[in-house]
């Protein structure tokens, strides 16, 4: 028995790729990618200063912001920022993209200086947190 995916792909064929970078005329970074139909921008800015816990440490700082429109899945949702506060999931996964970025990066060539990335869903039909981290390495 052959196991087809719900968009004709099999078990072990990724979803197509696609990568345009440059998308922001005023981010110091960004990229649009898609994996398949999930899409998301991220932006990079840069910025002269750092978290007060690391002032004097001669090492920099990537912080990441995660949202999804609020049409970005089949149904809309209310804007988190609304609310006043990210919910749980969005917490959770704006942390992971943060530490994965983080974990990539040489912060003390940084110098004392942040980056803050922003990722915004366009399209939501699954691997959000991946084409994030993806999208926000490009944009970095």
């Amino acid at each position: 028995m052959s196991y087809v995916r719900p968009d004709g792909r099999t078990p072990t064929a990724l979803r197509p790729i696609t990568i345009n970078v440059g998308v922001s005329k005023f981010a110091e970074g960004s990229a649009e990618i898609s994996f398949g139909d999930t899409k998301v921008l991220c932006l990079a800015t840069l910025q002269e200063s750092v978290p007060k816990f690391l002032e004097g440490k001669g090492t920099g700082w990537i912080t990441a912001e995660y949202a999804m429109l609020p049409r970005s899945t089949p149904e809309r949702s209310q804007r988190e920022s609304i609310a006043g506060r990210p919910g749980g999931r969005t917490f959770e996964i704006q942390r992971l993209v943060g530490r994965a970025l983080r974990a990539a990066i040489d912060l003390k060539a940084l110098g004392p200086r942040s980056v803050m990335v922003d990722c915004e869903v366009i399209q939501a039909d699954g691997g959000t947190r991946t084409a994030a981290i993806t999208g926000g390495f490009i944009a970095l």
